[in-house]
């Protein structure tokens, strides 16, 4: 199974601070053919005016990870840790039995355009964790930054899950090898990429299930892509 999904198809919230473009169903989008792709339950597009955020609030049982594209974010949590997250960090939080947390833009001037994403855990009730870490993510390839004992420097996640990252300056290449037994979900987060024959512009996603070989991307303009290799 090879699918598109395009970045008009997804759900839309705004409020006075917050636009939010949702892949999954989530909040008050409903969409019963788009629950989540396997362990892949969330990926929100968000914008955050300057001073907006999320107060203090719960998750329990989940895998959270944020990637800013721009600007800056300012995470607290009931942990004790307080951060700030910009392009080229990677935050990872592990809800686990339970934990609450804060993100608000950081900035009193420019808006914050991030990407928050939530996973599914292999077990419920493990102890809640925060980690973050800085990547310089080379043009051409794609870099693991989160998976599961955290190999080679990558974020530890509680699930069969790896995330990759990829840079393409203009007119650069990256492919990546899937296997028959795994899924791969493909978001490009910024820019545009060609697919083969197919235009992937910035919010659209490609989903692969029960697929194996090479799959090949390439930019005119330069893009961000995320990979998401899961059970």
């Amino acid at each position: 199974m090879i699918s598109i999904r395009r970045e008009e198809k997804r759900g839309i919230t705004k409020t006075t601070w917050l636009e939010s473009a949702h892949s999954f169903s989530f909040g008050n989008y409903y969409d019963p053919e788009n629950m989540g792709f396997g362990a892949l339950r969330v990926i929100n597009d968000d914008k955050i005016v300057p001073g907006g955020g999320f107060a203090m609030h719960g998750h329990k049982n989940i895998e959270i990870f944020t990637c800013v594209l721009q600007g800056a974010l300012a995470h607290r949590d009931s942990l004790g840790n307080g951060s700030i997250i910009r392009p080229g960090d990677v935050q990872l939080m592990s809800a686990g039995s339970g934990i609450r947390h804060s993100e608000f833009n950081a900035s009193a001037s420019e808006p914050v355009h991030l990407l928050q994403i939530w996973i599914a855990p292999e077990r419920a009730g493990t102890e809640p964790s925060y980690q973050q870490a800085s990547f310089d993510i080379s043009p051409g390839r794609f870099q693991t930054v989160i998976s599961p004992g955290g190999q080679n420097g990558a974020l530890d996640i509680k699930s069969d899950a790896r995330i990759a990252m990829a840079r393409l300056a203009p007119g650069g290449e990256v492919a990546f090898v899937a296997e028959s037994a795994r899924a791969y979900y493909l978001h490009v987060a910024r820019g545009a990429v060609d697919f083969g024959r197919q235009k992937m512009k910035s919010g659209d996603a490609l989903a692969l299930r029960g697929e194996a070989g090479a799959f090949a991307f390439a930019s005119g303009e330069g893009a961000e892509l995320l990979l998401f290799d899961l059970p």
